[in-house]
């Protein structure tokens, strides 16, 4: 087994590679933190509770040497309802069109029935390169961390395969990012950049909008609505009349939640909660797109649209 760290020799290659890697794991494993550190910027939404990526958000990572497209794929879990069997869908096709995989495996955690339920799908895609992350390393001690690299090394071996690499990294930390990085581009086939130098991600800014608020919407309303929230965003403006050096771009969105009892919720007392989506969306979306924003939120119901073909295709599943 050779577990990677930083003082691993540099190979003296000089070929321009380009290539997708994706990062799979049970749902809160730590991979769109993970992506979001090896892009250097905050593009797949990030937020403690499962199942919060449903879009494949690509981040770009620009090397002069490589070009690291980062797929991120919802966590594979066992489906309940018909949105859960369209993202598991979503996840076994991006694996079979990946250069490279990498399953994160958090430290903290001892290896469960849903890692093995992932890693014997894994099993199944056998020309991809497999890479074991070893996430949230900042988390354990040094034993504890040596106990999880021999059991996810035991892993493969009682599946039938090799890993490519065991690297353990914490994002948080920025502990072995860069490293992960140069493990995972000699793994990508040789070629030209497939993204101009600039881009981070090629997710329309809309749907990296829609994200946004949505994870905002989130934070508060944790443990009452975890998977009831879909947000769209129905226009995106400039403001007329502005004079050219103070812009305003004008956001129009709808928080969709399954039921009307559930208005309550997101929008809080006296309006409070929304009012506090709104700021902290308001915020991170002016970031992302470099400008002044003015944002209107509205919540609408779209009863069960989670089991409901129509309504999930109107939503963007």
């Amino acid at each position: 087994m050779s577990v990677r760290t930083q003082s691993s020799e540099q190979s003296a290659e000089t070929v321009h590679r380009a290539g997708f890697a994706c990062f799979v794991g049970r749902p809160n494993a730590g991979k769109s933190t993970l992506t979001n550190a090896l892009v250097g910027q905050k593009v797949a939404i990030t937020s403690n509770r499962p199942q919060t990526t449903r879009h494949t958000v690509r981040g770009i990572v620009h090397r002069p040497d490589a070009q690291l497209i980062l797929v991120d794929t919802p966590g594979l879990h066992k489906p309940r309802t018909l949105l859960g069997e369209r993202l598991n869908d979503v996840v076994r096709t991006t694996w079979a069109e990946v250069d490279v995989i990498g399953f994160c495996l958090p430290a903290d955690q001892k290896i469960g029935p849903g890692d093995r339920f992932i890693a014997k799908e894994l099993a199944g895609i056998k020309k991809t390169p497999k890479v074991a992350v070893v996430t949230k390393t900042d988390l354990v001690d040094s034993k504890t961390l040596a106990e999880q690299l021999i059991a996810i090394d035991q892993l493969g071996k009682e599946l039938g395969f090799e890993w490519a690499e065991i690297v353990p990294v914490s994002a948080v930390g920025d502990k072995q990012v860069e490293l992960l990085a140069d493990l995972l581009v000699p793994l990508l086939p040789e070629g030209p950049a497939l993204y101009p130098e600039g881009d981070l991600t090629d997710e329309p800014e809309q749907v990296m909008v829609a994200e946004l608020i949505r994870e905002a919407a989130l934070e508060g309303v944790r443990d009452e609505l975890p998977h009831s929230i879909a947000v769209v965003v129905e226009e995106m403006l400039p403001r007329e009349d502005r004079p050219a050096e103070r812009p305003l771009l004008d956001i129009h969105a709808n928080v969709y939640i399954e039921r009307p009892s559930q208005k309550g919720i997101i929008i809080g007392p006296k309006g409070k909660r929304l009012k506090e989506v709104g700021i902290k969306s308001r915020k991170q979306i002016e970031a992302l797109l470099g400008t002044p924003v003015f944002l209107d939120l509205h919540v609408k119901v779209a009863k069960d649209w989670q089991r409901d073909p129509k309504q999930l295709r109107k939503l963007g599943f």
